[in-house]
C-alpha cells in the first residue's frame, strides 16, 4: 500500500479515494515541489478533517468552519437586499436542515441562492455542508460555502415536529405542540436604535416537559388570545438560552396556532417535605390559606408586590411567595395549584419557603385546565405512570396532576425578604367562619384557622392579622410561632384535634 493509500485509510472525512488523489496532486503542484505526495496527502487530510463534526448538535457559533451532514426539511423564499456601499443587489435564501440531534438554518447566498430557488435543492435531500456558523437572528445559522448531495441516511422527516425534551440550543425552524400552562402580559422595551420593542411570554408543556416561549414584537399580542389549557403548536420557532434554561422564541417568521388535538402534560413534582435550601423545585397541592397582596418599595424606588399562600400535598405544607404579576392571580383556599421552578429560601422563623419569581410558573387548576382528577402522590408523574401501566382511569392534560404535583420583574432577588417580615406574613383565615375549611368540614362544625401565636398557656391565642382565635391544645407553643389548627369550635374556642 502506497503513502497516499495509507493516509486515505486513516481519513475520517467522507470523500472518495479518487477525489482525494486529485486533491493531493493539486497540492503537490501548488507547493512547487516543496512537498512530496505523502506530505501533500497529510496536508489534505488535515484540511478535510478540520471542522468535521459528527452531528448538528455539535455545531457551535464560535467555530471558524464546520462540515457536516444534514437533511433538508424546508426551503424558504428567495430574498434580495442592498449591500452597503455596493451597487450590486444581494440575494439570500434560508434552508432548514436537520439530523437526528437537531436542526440548523443554512444561508445560501447570491448564485447559490438562485440555484436553490430554481429547484436545484429539494426537501428530503441529504447534503454534505461546509460553511461558517454564527449566532443568527433566529438562532444557529451556517453561512454555506459548499453544499453537495450525499447518499447518507438521516432519519428525519420533512415537516415533522419535535418535543420539548428534544430542544437544543441553536435550533431554528422548530415546531412543537403542547398545552398553554400560563400566560404573561405584553411588555415594552427600548431598543438601542431608539425604537420600541414588544415581548410576551407563555409556558408550553407536552408529555416530555415544559418550555418558556417568548413572542417578539407583532407576535407578542398573540398571548392575549391564549388561555391556560389551550392546545397550540409553535411554528418556526428558534431556541435560545437564558439563565441556564432553554427558551423557544417566536419572531416574524414564526406563529402560535391553536390545534384540535389532545396533548398530555403530566409532570413529576417534588414532595414538599423533601425540599432543601437553594433548590429549584416543582410543587403541586391544595391551597390551605392565602394572604392579601402586599406592596413594598424596592431599593431603586419602584414598587413591588408579593402575596403569600400556603400549599399542602400529602407529605407536608410550605409557604409560597408569589412575586410581581403572580401576586395578582386569583387564588383562594381550596384551589389546587401547580408551582414550577420555585426557589427554596429561608422564610420567617427559619422555616423554608418557596419563592415564585419571574422564572417560575403558577397554574391554578380549574375547569379550564382540567382540574378535578384524583391527585397522584407527590414525586409521581400521574395516575397512569410513564410506562403506560394502567391503574385507575387516568386523566390527561393538566387535570392529571390536580392536587399534586422578556422584561423581568426586576429586583426579584432583593425582594425575597419582603415575604417574611413578621406578622404580616400570617396566613389568611377567617376564624370560626371556617373559610379555610374544605370538603365536609364546615358542615360538621370543624374549622381550620392559621395564625401567629400571640399568647401561650391556657388558652393559646392565634392572630391572623384580622382577628384572633382561642385554641385549646396540649401542644407546647412559642410566641411568634405560626401554626394551623383544625377542630370543632365551642363557645368561641377551637378544640385543636390537628395542629401543623
Amino acid at each position: 500500500m502506497g503513502a497516499i493509500e495509507d493516509v486515505y485509510e486513516d481519513l475520517e472525512a467522507d470523500v472518495s479515494e479518487e477525489e482525494f488523489r486529485e486533491a493531493v496532486q493539486e497540492k503537490v503542484e501548488q507547493m512547487g515541489g516543496l512537498a512530496d505526495e505523502e506530505t501533500a496527502a497529510m496536508l489534505i487530510a488535515h484540511e478535510l478533517n478540520e471542522g468535521e463534526v459528527d452531528t448538528v448538535a455539535d455545531i457551535e457559533p464560535g467555530m471558524e468552519e464546520v462540515k457536516f451532514l444534514a437533511k433538508v426539511v424546508s426551503i424558504g423564499e428567495l430574498r434580495t437586499f442592498d449591500r452597503d456601499g455596493e451597487d450590486a443587489e444581494g440575494r439570500v435564501i434560508n434552508v432548514e436542515a436537520a439530523d437526528e440531534t437537531g436542526t440548523v438554518r443554512l444561508a445560501f447566498w447570491d448564485e447559490q441562492a438562485e440555484s436553490v430557488a430554481e429547484g436545484d435543492l429539494e426537501e428530503g435531500q441529504v447534503l454534505r455542508v461546509a460553511g461558517r456558523p454564527k449566532d443568527g437572528y433566529s438562532g444557529l445559522e451556517v453561512s454555506v460555502d459548499k453544499a453537495e448531495p450525499d447518499d447518507a441516511e438521516i432519519d428525519v422527516q420533512p415537516g415533522e415536529g419535535t418535543t420539548v425534551d428534544a430542544l437544543t440550543m441553536g435550533q431554528s425552524g422548530v415546531s412543537v405542540s403542547g398545552l398553554v400552562l400560563e400566560t404573561e402580559s405584553v411588555r415594552t422595551f427600548d431598543r438601542d436604535d431608539g425604537s420600541e420593542g414588544r415581548v410576551a411570554n407563555f409556558l408550553l408543556g407536552d408529555e416530555t416537559g415544559r418550555v418558556r416561549v417568548t413572542l417578539w414584537d407583532d407576535r407578542a399580542d398573540r398571548v392575549e388570545e391564549l388561555d391556560a389549557g389551550t392546545a397550540v403548536e409553535v411554528v418556526e420557532g428558534y431556541v435560545r438560552e437564558r439563565e441556564g434554561d432553554l427558551e423557544l422564541h417566536v419572531g416574524e417568521e414564526g406563529a402560535v396556532e391553536e390545534v384540535d388535538e389532545e396533548v398530555d402534560f403530566v409532570p413529576e413534582t417534588d414532595p414538599i417535605d423533601g425540599v432543601e435550601m437553594d433548590q429549584r423545585v416543582d410543587l403541586a397541592g391544595v391551597v390551605r390559606s392565602a394572604d392579601p397582596k402586599r406592596t413594598f418599595d424596592r431599593d431603586d424606588g419602584s414598587e413591588g408586590q408579593v402575596r403569600n399562600v400556603r400549599v399542602q400535598d400529602d407529605t407536608g405544607d410550605i409557604r409560597v411567595a408569589l412575586w410581581g404579576e403572580k401576586a395578582d392571580k386569583e387564588i383562594a383556599p381550596g384551589d389546587e395549584v401547580f408551582v414550577a421552578d420555585a426557589e427554596i429560601q429561608d422564610g420567617w422563623q427559619d422555616d423554608l419557603e418557596a419563592s415564585a419569581g419571574w422564572r417560575s410558573t403558577v397554574v391554578v387548576l380549574d375547569e379550564n385546565t382540567g382540574a378535578g382528577a384524583a391527585a397522584p402522590a407527590a414525586g409521581s408523574s400521574g395516575t397512569g405512570g410513564a410506562n403506560g401501566e394502567s391503574g385507575d382511569t387516568a386523566d390527561t392534560g393538566l387535570g392529571a396532576f390536580t392536587g399534586d404535583g422578556g422584561a423581568d420583574d426586576s429586583g426579584e432577588a432583593d425582594d425575597s425578604g419582603a415575604a417574611s417580615d413578621g406578622a404580616d406574613t400570617a396566613d389568611e383565615g377567617d376564624g370560626a367562619s371556617g373559610a379555610a375549611a374544605t370538603g365536609g368540614a364546615a358542615a360538621t362544625g370543624v374549622v381550620e384557622f392559621t395564625g401567629t401565636v400571640v399568647q401561650t398557656g391556657e388558652p393559646v391565642i392565634l392572630d391572623d392579622g384580622e382577628e384572633t382565635m382561642e385554641v385549646a391544645t396540649d401542644e407546647t407553643l412559642t410566641l411568634g410561632q405560626e401554626v394551623t389548627v383544625r377542630g370543632p369550635v365551642e363557645d368561641d374556642r377551637l378544640d385543636a384535634e390537628d395542629m401543623f
